[in-house]
């Protein structure tokens, strides 16, 4: 017998039942075991004048009136009783379930749980309970295939046979240091707590082995990577010295530091996975050139992709540009969906050829059809954009090559030991200088015309001005502004200025066009969607209003910011909305308040919760049973630190102490090959 004997070892579990089993994730007895309760029913008798008004509860006494049981509606009914409770009498109800009557006999001592109605002394009934029961009972999530009775009798049924099989994962070292339960107990008191204190303690140990799985698997995945040696990138140091010292500006320091951690990873022949995070506008791009180039002098080429094809074009363009204004001929070509075919046909043939240095593309660049000459860097821009398994595909493109993630979007450390655990991470925390701070101000609608009446002034001095609408067109179901709509109203508003329509749905031709307009100052206004949140780089464009902000997230609210502010004029972005719930106000005072990312970041994590931040299931961040990453992030960081400690040691999995844990890890792996 295993705890990786299949779910179908257990009698009643056949084809159709295990099919909705492994739709909740459950495949093995392991999986059940561990398949936990989210909460648990307190059967615990009390008295009514002990109870709370809407309070769940459970009530012993005596059925004081005879039960009567009314039909109405379509199948419908509703059974009602008195129960006698010390000296309390109330009213309580079934609805639609009849069968209950005839558990239910005058004079009979039972115990009901349900919801308490202080006001009218009536208890709304769930269930009738065993009094020999435990007070507390397991409600597990479910499915219309499968319900939580049966999966708990599963489990019941599973913990009597398998129980000698449960092996502890933790070491007892660690068992002992933080006073955690052997793992046999563990997961008897998660599903048949005696108390509310046995659930507490087997949900604290069951939250500590699943970060420390979690993180010695990312230790694996690191080590994993390690020994796939990579190749060691011999650049030219004196070729990246001069086209340092020819940029236009001076490389801050944080820049400088993140770079010389980069060249250090490419010269060794280790396979690099780092992130480089830095808020908008801190220079990653640059950083990132410097980079490319480093592969490209060793011989080797290097793939950049982003997110849209916008930025991918002004990528292609401004790389091109940058390099032949340093004196250096590299053929930087753009490979998106929207290449004709001929062209499309000549590109993949010189990339495959060699006479491609560095190619920029879109998720076109991780089609089967794409095939290097000798890619050594690959680059991911606006990384949280991209799947796990799509960094994968790019990944093996060439051969094992380098990759640096890239995010404009700050990681928590919450999110940066977990979505990013096995990376090495690199953060650029300074702006260049020259750099002036965004004034930001939340305004209500009813401001409206007292902002666009500024921002004619705004106009004649010179500035360009971004005005960002959630929607393209009308919505029956949101009333919220919308591109089209604001584009004609604006024509006729901002007469004589030139007003502009960007959005997503336009062809890419199109959208080039319109963006080219506006950083040649043809176009005053840009009304658009948030198709310009990443990369778009105008540094005339200083005035940014976003429309009905309240219906955008702190991270999304905070890169749109950040296409203003590119150069060294004062810049401007204003929030117009009228947040309807308390969340959303926050919101506003947040990103009114501070124009530091990292510091959103950690707001924004602690409005939201770690699994709606913006692209975190792309990056990868797994969806915790039973630990909390905000919550416990102390727990977190300790079972991280016990992971590296533990996989540091020489012939680690050959210790007798680590048995069980090899064991688990070995059968478990497999399902996370995609996970880096």
């Amino acid at each position: 017998m295993s705890l990786f004997d299949p779910i179908t070892k257990l009698s009643g579990v056949g084809d159709k039942r295990a099919e909705a089993l492994k739709q909740l994730g459950i495949e093995n007895i392991e999986d059940l075991l561990t398949y936990y309760p989210f909460r648990y029913d307190d059967f615990e008798t009390r008295l009514p004048s002990q109870t709370d008004d809407g309070q769940k509860v459970t009530f012993k006494g005596v059925v004081s009136s005879p039960p009567v049981l009314t039909h109405f509606g379509y199948h419908k009914s509703r059974l009602s009783f008195h129960l006698l409770i010390a000296h309390d009498n109330i009213s309580v109800s079934f609805f639609n379930q009849p069968w209950l009557e005839e558990r239910v006999e005058v004079e009979q001592e039972i115990a009901v749980f349900g919801t308490y109605d202080a006001i009218h002394a009536s208890l709304a009934g769930q269930k009738i309970i065993n009094l020999a029961e435990n007070s507390l009972a397991a409600v597990y999530p479910s499915s219309q295939a499968i319900h939580a009775k049966t999966i708990q009798q599963l489990i019941q049924k599973a913990y009597s046979l398998y129980a000698d099989q449960i092996e502890d994962l933790i070491p007892a070292d660690l068992r002992q240091l933080y006073r955690l339960q052997p793992r046999k107990k563990q997961i008897h008191d998660m599903h048949f707590p005696n108390d509310a204190e046995e659930a507490r303690l087997a949900r604290r140990s069951a939250a500590f082995e699943e970060f420390f799985i979690f993180q010695m698997r990312l230790q694996l995945l690191k080590l994993s990577a390690q020994e796939h040696q990579g190749r060691a990138v011999n650049y030219d140091n004196q070729v990246l010295q001069d086209f340092v010292e020819r940029l236009p500006y001076r490389l801050t320091d944080a820049q400088q530091k993140v770079l010389d951690e980069i060249l250090q990873d490419l010269s060794a022949p280790i396979h690099m996975n780092r992130l480089l995070q830095g808020d908008v506008g801190s220079g990653k791009t640059i950083v990132a050139a410097v980079a490319m180039l480093a592969a490209c002098s060793a011989g080797f080429q290097a793939a950049i992709m982003v997110p849209t094809e916008i930025l991918a074009q002004q990528h292609a363009i401004n790389l091109s540009n940058l390099y032949e204004s340093c004196g250096l001929h590299l053929r930087v070509e753009l490979l998106t969906s929207g290449l004709k075919a001929a062209a499309r046909r000549q590109i993949l043939q010189d990339l495959q050829s060699g006479e491609i240095d560095i190619i920029v593309g879109t998720h076109a660049l991780i089609q089967p059809d794409v095939h290097f000459h000798n890619l050594a860097l690959a680059v991911v821009d606006e990384q949280h954009r991209f799947g796990v398994k799509q960094r994968a595909a790019l990944r093996e493109q060439g051969q094992n090559p380098d990759i640096l993630a890239m995010t404009a979007t700050p990681i928590p450390r919450t999110l940066a030991i977990t979505a990013y655990g096995e990376m090495d991470v690199s953060t650029i925390d300074q702006l260049p200088s020259g750099r002036k701070r965004i004034v930001t101000r939340w305004v209500k609608s009813n401001q409206t015309d007292n902002v666009f009446q500024w921002v004619k002034k705004q106009i004649v001095a010179g500035a360009q001005v971004y005005v960002v609408t959630p929607l393209i067109e009308e919505s029956e179901t949101l009333d919220v502004q919308n591109a089209l709509l604001v584009y004609d109203q604006l024509q006729t508003e901002m007469a004589p200025y030139h007003v502009a329509l960007l959005h997503g749905r336009m062809s890419n031709e199109d959208k080039q066009q319109v963006i080219s307009d506006f950083a040649a100052n043809k176009t005053q206004l840009l009304v658009t969607t948030t198709v310009i949140e990443v990369g778009v780089d105008i540094k005339n464009a200083t005035v940014m209003i976003i429309l009905d902000a309240d219906r955008f997230g702190l991270a999304q609210l905070h890169q749109l910011r950040g296409r203003v502010g590119r150069g060294d004029k004062q810049s401007y972005a204003i929030l117009i909305s009228d947040p309807k719930t308390q969340y959303g106000i926050d919101r506003m005072t947040a990103i009114e308040s501070t124009t530091d990312g990292f510091q959103l970041a950690e707001k924004d994590l602690q409005l939201r919760g770690p699994g709606d931040m913006i692209g975190v299931k792309q990056a990868g961040l797994p969806e915790f049973n039973v630990g909390d990453p905000v919550h416990d992030l102390k727990m977190m960081e300790i079972a991280q630190q016990a992971a590296i400690e533990i996989t540091r040691q020489p012939h680690w999995d050959s210790d007798k102490d680590h048995a069980g844990l090899v064991k688990y890890l070995s059968l478990t792996m497999y399902r996370y090959k995609d996970f880096d």
